[in-house]
């Protein structure tokens, strides 16, 4: 932990050095650019190193690379190199010809590299600081860990605000990562993420799959994200890991890439509570099988998308805002209600407040499974809003043991880990289709497991605003009906 406060410390003061030159998106990408070339290219160090002191090896051969995964990378494209350069005028041109060489001899990171660091607006007295920073940042140790995922986590949780994005929509925290990935268990097969932000879903998958002494080959990765640069990163972030994905850019929801998919294990953040998301060009959409979702929120179109790309015995997980477990709203409910009698709502659990970064809105883990064997017409709910510990005055994170319990709960039930499930009042509870319809098919799990139901709103404001200026409206002209009848009462008494 020391180790990652200090790497924290030192990617705070390299980004510290660009303040008031560029935009915080901008630096951003500048930084993790520079971070990612140093990662490449201490791996790439370190074997040449060895080969020098083999007598029968050739430090220059890229075969001798290429077929222990890492990445080529040319004499002037070594960090070496560009630390010597870092003080002089034409950093930024020799910056831009690295990543162009690297790209020019890696295909899979064509078109994957930032490259504008010589561009006038970038101080390169700046510049240079910033690469002596990153130059102290060891990154060839033998733990490669999510290096890039950590650095883009620190890096929203520092500029979501100042960016005007909720880094909720970008970035899940991994403690939510490794619980999603716990619960669906990726094994084998395709692995489906169709708003991927930063790639963490799939590291998380690849971690599961190496600890449990499987075969990274036997996952298929595809993946979609709507920002480019966030994009960019992803990909950056994939190749560290040597993960062969194919991801694609583009607005999922209308310009589905992997149409065709039918994906194994679905894990997805969307962005939550979207409103406007074109629901007038999808109407007839052959996804909307549970109902056409509502205009103001694309909260259901999501669900029903990643139902869509399930495969015959598929299992998804993914995060949505609280209000997806309870909202009426123009046919939300509805909908909820359509896909649990389709049988298709394997688990429920409610997550505690401030795990996501700069994103207020309380959230909740959703389980859809197709073939549910052994539990048709029943969903085990699990109310975790009490677990997690705080790791700094805004953010808590879920705890290896809290994930341990929450997994085991849920395999436990599903009789894949030979547990013996049980009802555990306040935590978990199996409730059949019947429970749910008496319960309006409202999925929070307070109601239940029998713990304190908090009633938690994520109405987006505009949205409440609207809606309580047309019931008070709607009261005004009820008052006004009710002073007519009174008075026009009160007239016929004065007469009588």
């Amino acid at each position: 932990m020391a180790a990652e406060a200090n790497l924290e410390q030192k990617l705070w003061e390299a980004a510290d050095t660009l303040r008031g030159n560029i935009s915080s998106s901008e630096y951003k990408e500048v930084v993790l650019g520079l971070i990612f070339l140093k990662y490449i290219s201490d791996a790439f160090e370190k074997k040449y190193n060895e080969l020098k002191q083999s007598p029968v090896s050739e430090p220059e051969d890229r075969d001798e690379y290429t077929m222990e995964n890492i990445y080529w990378v040319p004499k002037q494209a070594r960090w070496s190199f560009i630390r010597d350069y870092a003080k002089q005028p034409a950093i930024g041109t020799i910056v831009d010809n690295a990543m162009e060489e690297i790209e020019k001899d890696n295909p899979d990171l064509k078109g994957v590299l930032f490259k504008n660091y010589a561009r006038e607006s970038l101080d390169k007295r700046r510049l240079g600081e910033l690469i002596d920073i990153i130059s102290s940042i060891d990154m060839s140790g033998p733990d490669k860990g999510d290096v890039l995922g950590r650095v883009y986590e620190y890096f929203l949780g520092k500029f979501a605000h100042a960016e005007g994005q909720r880094g909720g929509e970008f970035f899940t925290p991994k403690s939510v990562v490794k619980l999603l990935v716990e619960m669906v268990q990726p094994f084998n097969g395709r692995v489906y993420d169709p708003c991927c932000g930063s790639g963490g879903m799939f590291i998380q998958s690849e971690k599961f799959v190496l600890d449990h002494q499987g075969r990274i080959d036997d996952i298929h990765v595809f993946g979609q994200e709507l920002n480019t640069t966030t994009m960019r990163l992803a990909k950056m972030n994939l190749a560290m890991h040597h993960i062969d994905a194919k991801l694609e850019n583009g607005d999922t929801l209308h310009n589905d890439k992997h149409k065709d998919l039918k994906a194994d294990f679905i894990l997805a953040n969307p962005p939550f509570n979207v409103s406007d998301w074109g629901e007038e060009h999808l109407r007839n959409d052959l996804r909307w099988k549970y109902g056409i979702p509502p205009k103001g929120n694309a909260n259901f179109a999501w669900v029903q998308h990643f139902i869509h790309h399930l495969a015959p015995r598929g299992v998804a997980g993914f995060v949505l805002a609280n209000g997806s477990m309870a909202s009426q709203t123009s046919g939300e409910g509805e909908i909820r209600k359509n896909i649990v009698e389709a049988d298709l709502v394997d688990c429920i659990v409610s997550l505690p407040d401030k795990l996501f970064f700069n994103a207020a809105i309380p959230a909740c883990l959703w389980f859809i499974a197709r073939n549910r064997e052994n539990r048709k017409g029943k969903t085990l709910f699990v109310d975790a809003r009490n677990m997690g510990t705080m790791i700094n005055r805004r953010n808590r994170e879920l705890t290896d043991a809290d994930i341990q319990k929450i997994s085991y709960a849920y395999h436990s039930w599903k009789g894949s880990n030979g547990g013996d499930y049980k009802d555990v009042p306040g935590f978990c509870k199996v409730a059949t289709v019947k429970e749910i319809a008496e319960q309006d098919y409202i999925l929070t799990p307070g109601r239940y497991v029998g713990s304190e139901e908090i009633e938690e709103d994520d109405e987006a404001f505009e949205n409440k605003i609207k809606r309580l200026t047309v019931e008070l409206y709607s009261q005004f002209e009820e008052s006004r009906k009710l002073e007519s009848e009174i008075n026009d009462n009160l007239r016929k008494i004065n007469y009588e």
